[in-house]
């Protein structure tokens, strides 16, 4: 009983490691719902705009107290977006569902600077302000100002007839201005002369697997798949679109595209993207929470955030990040993430045992299938013509006769051959192949064995995980049992011995005497 209480108490400990690294997400908007937009003064970071379904929020003590500013009237109230001007910090843009609206003293007067022919280009749902002019995004199209709002005309082509999600702009020069719309993603150099498409939308087929995440949204947004582009802020030839099918990355300025790696994201239909000057890494936004993207991995944000649906993010000089959603404005530090390391529950199962990796090699090793050995080999291979083939001869010579000359001729034997004694003849003979330097025929029995040994070590290899992996999900499931439930118990216990019995007969008894 007391060993099944302790196991159980180091899972706790684990976990509650890994739940106390997440951050922390507080409610800031104190009752204000569907919060569409945010924007945090710079001067001061406890001056915060929210845009909601009823109009513009205002407070100045971080969210404790807040006050509306602007109610929008008509049948589409919601603020889709807040920006200030760049050249000037009091004055504010509003884009709405009915109309794009203006303070040039921080909210406290408005007036209606754009008002579309319909309900779709009365949808205002981006703008941007460059020197050159103002560039606002409808669900109707691209309209143009470059007398700061007092006239308007729409682009031609596709930018005009297409629903506009967002735009960005490189300001060095030459300024480029992306636009991403349900019909793909447009650039200009030369502040609207020409545009040119630099990523083509492909609709969503019905009966696929996006036509049911996106059933909620509008039609155009429904059947493309562009979502929002946006500009690495430290390397601005690093363009970043967020689709339906995941995020693409370009380092040409769109002249070529790239899919990022989905490792870590729930959901590839990514909805937003967002760049920070302070952090390596970047942020996104998908239907099922918020992600941050560092070393071609995903790590989710958002398991503390008790909300709906998200609609946007935000991040102030001080490493805030802002949650707009259907339930509130929402905020959490994100200060230490450049230093976090992803918590890893199973080592906690494999803590003081040997891992993965030293398993396999021992197993290699205990097998003799080291790759090393055929490259030994091919090596031996090669200097085997240096080395001459030596034979050597060695016969018994019994054909000698020798004559012996008594000087006598009374006595016997005089003047005739005897057979002598034998001796021995040997030779040794020195000879080389210098073909072999060019080819030897035994690369090709090596070659052989090679595939032969690497089956056999991927064989081996396939069995070293599958046991493994399989031992700690068994230790697993016994901590998620009752303390009563005996019986499974000692059968998952019985399990873990027999499967670290498999781990020594693989490597030679080698994991049972590393495992403290």
């Amino acid at each position: 009983m007391k060993k099944v209480i302790v196991v159980l108490a180091a899972l706790v400990l684990v976990s509650g490691k890994a739940w106390s690294s997440e951050p922390e997400w507080q409610e800031v908007s104190r009752g204000i719902v569907n919060v569409r937009s945010v924007l945090v003064s710079p001067d001061n970071p406890k001056v915060i705009y929210a845009g909601a379904d009823k109009g513009v929020f205002r407070t100045e003590d971080a969210g404790n107290t807040w006050r509306n500013i602007l109610s929008v009237r008509g049948d589409s109230r919601a603020v889709n977006y807040l920006i200030f001007d760049a050249q000037n910090k009091n004055a504010l843009y509003a884009a709405t569902g009915n109309g794009l609206y203006f303070s040039e003293n921080a909210g406290q007067r408005w007036n209606r600077i754009f008002k579309g022919k319909n309900s779709f280009e009365n949808e205002c749902v981006f703008v941007t302000i460059i020197p050159q002019g103002m560039y606002l995004g409808t669900k109707s199209g691209l309209f143009v100002s470059k007398d700061r709002g007092r006239s308007w005309y729409k682009e031609a082509g596709k930018l005009g007839a297409s629903r506009i999600f967002n735009i960005s702009v490189v300001y060095k020069e030459p300024e480029q201005l992306y636009v991403s719309c349900s019909d793909g993603v447009f650039k200009t150099v030369d502040s609207g002369m020409t545009w040119e498409r630099i990523f083509i939308a492909h609709p969503v087929e019905n009966g696929l697997e996006q036509e049911e995440e996106t059933e909620d949204r509008d039609e155009d947004e429904r059947h493309s798949e562009i979502r929002y582009v946006a500009i690495d802020p430290q390397s601005p030839d690093n363009l970043y679109l967020a689709t339906s099918r995941g995020v693409y990355k370009s380092k040409n300025r769109g002249a070529g595209w790239e899919l990022l790696s989905e490792y870590g994201l729930l959901s590839r239909d990514t909805q937003f993207l967002l760049f920070s000057d302070k952090s390596s890494g970047f942020y996104a936004m998908s239907k099922s929470g918020v992600f941050m993207y560092k070393d071609d991995a995903w790590r989710e944000l958002s398991f503390n955030l008790a909300s709906g649906s998200i609609n946007f993010l935000l991040l102030d000089k001080d490493m805030n990040l802002y949650a707009c959603s259907d339930k509130g404005l929402f905020k959490t530090s994100l200060s230490y993430t450049s230093s976090f390391e992803v918590p890893d529950i199973i080592s906690g199962y494999s803590n003081g045992e040997p891992g993965i990796e030293e398993v396999q090699k021992q197993a290699i090793k205990y097998a003799e299938v080291e790759p090393s050995k055929i490259i030994n080999w091919r090596k031996q291979a090669q200097k085997k013509a240096i080395f001459p083939k030596v034979s050597m001869g060695l016969e018994r010579n019994t054909g000698d006769l020798w004559h012996w000359e008594g000087g006598s001729t009374t006595k016997d034997c005089d003047d005739t051959l005897r057979r002598g004694r034998d001796t021995l003849d040997w030779d040794v003979t020195l000879s080389w192949d210098l073909s072999e330097l060019v080819w030897n025929s035994d690369q090709t029995s090596i070659d052989t064995r090679s595939r032969l040994m690497v089956q056999l070590r991927d064989d081996i290899l396939d069995e070293v995980n599958k046991t493994y992996f399989e031992r700690i999900r068994v230790k697993m499931e016994m901590d998620s049992l009752q303390i009563e439930d005996r019986k499974k118990r000692f059968e998952k216990e019985l399990r873990v011995r027999e499967l670290t019995a498999s781990l020594d007969a693989l490597t030679g008894g080698y994991f049972s005497s590393h495992t403290r």
